[in-house]
């Protein structure tokens, strides 16, 4: 599979990469990789098609495998065949890049500290404390 990156604002981002994969394995690893993207990709399509949106949904077995995609500015949703697929580019913001686990914690545990505090000083206030 040939991987172009244009750009990236994050190390292993995948925002800013172009797949053009060489046979249905590296196609089907590209469309997982698409489907847990958080932001919108960009299909080159067989019939030179060029399709902007979000993959919310994959069926990767069967006799025609498929994705199925919330169309930028469309409504509806649209279903294509893996074999249609020529190329998958990483065209919108990663929605997920920066937000580790570990920063939700911490995020998390600042959130409850300020909670504990605000809960403490209202029951002051009251004189139970």
């Amino acid at each position: 599979m040939t991987d172009s990156k244009n750009h990236s604002p994050e190390a292993g981002s995948l925002e800013g990469r172009v797949f053009r994969p060489r046979n249905p394995k590296e196609l089907a690893e590209a469309v997982e990789q698409a489907f847990d993207y958080r932001g919108d990709v960009t299909l080159k399509l067989r019939t030179g098609e060029t399709i902007e949106g979000y993959i919310f949904n994959r069926t990767p077995t069967g006799s025609r495998p498929c994705l199925q995609l919330f169309p930028r500015g469309e409504l509806g949703e649209r279903i294509i065949a893996y074999e249609d697929v020529v190329s998958i580019a990483f065209t919108g913001k990663d929605t997920a890049s920066g937000k580790s686990w570990e920063a939700w914690v911490a995020k998390k545990e600042s959130q409850r500290r300020a909670e504990s505090a605000q809960a403490a000083a209202e029951a002051k206030s009251r004189g139970h404390l």
